[in-house]
């Protein structure tokens, strides 16, 4: 069967939320990273079939935000495009959702990304306040309208954060630092693990910015148009132990181990991708960044949720015929610290591969000098709807660089699931 490549990709800076995109809803940020891959790759907009993008937090104004993104980037009306959300790993989701569609026949060009705003997830009211307003509205009298008004209470419009609601799994009732907490427990893993963990992604994200610059696209920030944003304004520099060890637990504050500091940040983004088979693009040209060997979902329970990777990982291995030693570099969404340490426990322990998959053997071993080379969301951000295709992306570009045979990418979803994706040159 004919390869689905991998063509190219560009994105946004990922930028921490309520600082210098909180002016720029998703699907404006979105487009920017269609118009710049189309740019980029020389593609005219009339040649793409569909337009794929995951969205976490779909904006109000904006509620097939795949739609107004494509058109917002040129691409003409008769052209399709559609929006998806599998929680954290929505940016996954869009790209193994344009494979299946290449595949199938039904597509040839697929532009698939992610683009979230987290600095613009609106604050909900409940449902009293909303019931009465709703009331005073279709009143036709003045006595009404005044009894209706009667009833309202300050207490009426104290907000909850839809962030807050987003971030908090309803079957389990815990929000995802407190499912990390879970695997800190479980797995043993000390605050100080996690901190050096944290201060390694910072480091090599800052030591790393002109490499990272290869996949970003400059935004110019509005409303005055004068800052010009080049780089994540994550990763910090001089982070140290000493600043990681200050921070107070955040989600546990008693017994916790897990901090802002050894957390992902709160991001917005947006990144595309341009998806097409292999003979497709040798008929035009293209030199692809690689080729999607095998991909795989997996579920688990919701208050273990990040250990995602350590179950969708042997999956995806199995379907692609190759061992975790095979990988020349893996990237795994840092959400927490403690869970991706928790899920390279699992993947290596005996115990895990027997009970989850009747394996004799431990999955493998990952080398730490291969995970996550250029940092990753602890510094870079996790803006949910998108990370999944940024660490596509970012894995790709490595790949050629080293010119690497395989390569994975694996991520933790909200929810109780993870996702895996081998990608080969």
């Amino acid at each position: 069967m004919d390869r689905i490549a991998v063509i190219d990709g560009i994105r946004t800076p990922f930028v921490k939320a309520w600082t210098l995109f909180e002016d720029i809803p998703a699907q404006i940020l979105g487009t920017i990273s269609v118009r710049e891959l189309l740019e980029i790759t020389h593609l005219k907009s009339n040649l793409v079939d569909e337009v794929i993008f995951g969205a976490v937090a779909q904006p109000v104004e904006a509620s097939n935000v795949a739609r107004v993104i494509s058109l917002y980037a040129g691409i003409p009306k008769e052209k399709r495009a559609y929006s998806l959300s599998r929680n954290c790993a929505s940016g996954f989701e869009s790209v193994t959702s344009g494979f299946e569609k290449i595949t199938c026949g039904l597509d040839e060009i697929v532009i698939a990304g992610g683009a979230e705003s987290m600095s613009n997830i609106p604050l909900v009211f409940g449902k009293d306040i909303t019931k009465i307003l709703m009331r005073l509205n279709k009143s036709k009298t003045l006595m009404r309208k005044l009894k209706l008004l009667s009833g309202i209470r300050p207490s009426h419009f104290k907000p909850v954060a839809g962030l807050v609601l987003g971030l908090t799994d309803p079957v389990c009732g815990l929000n995802m630092g407190q499912t990390a907490e879970v695997l800190a427990k479980e797995f043993g893993i000390t605050r100080k693990e996690q901190d050096e963990f944290s201060l390694t992604s910072h480091k090599r994200a800052a030591a790393n910015r002109m490499k990272l610059r290869e996949e970003i696209a400059p935004v110019i920030v509005p409303p005055d148009y004068d800052i010009v944003v080049m780089d994540d304004n994550g990763p910090r520099e001089n982070q140290t132990m000493e600043a990681l060890g200050s921070l107070s637990p955040y989600f546990d504050k008693y017994t916790g181990t897990v901090t802002v500091g050894n957390s992902c940040q709160v991001t917005d983004g947006a990144c595309a991708l341009l998806v097409m088979k292999e003979e497709k693009a040798r008929q035009m040209g293209y030199e692809p960044l690689g080729y999607i060997r095998a991909y795989a979902y997996n579920g688990l329970a919701p208050n273990k949720m990040g250990l995602g990777p350590a179950y969708s990982i042997p999956t995806v291995l199995k379907r692609a015929g190759l061992k975790l030693k095979d990988m020349d570099l893996v990237e795994i969404n840092e959400a927490f610290a403690v869970q991706v340490l928790a899920c390279i426990k699992a993947l290596a322990s005996k115990k895990f591969a027997e009970e989850n998959f009747s394996y004799p053997e431990p999955i493998g071993q990952i080398d730490m000098d291969r995970l996550n080379v250029n940092g990753g969301a602890i510094a870079l951000g996790h803006p949910v709807g998108t990370s999944g295709s940024r660490l596509i992306l970012t894995l790709a570009k490595e790949m050629k660089r080293r010119n690497a045979k395989f390569g994975l990418a694996s991520l933790c979803v909200g929810g109780g699931q993870g996702g895996a994706i081998i990608l080969e040159r």
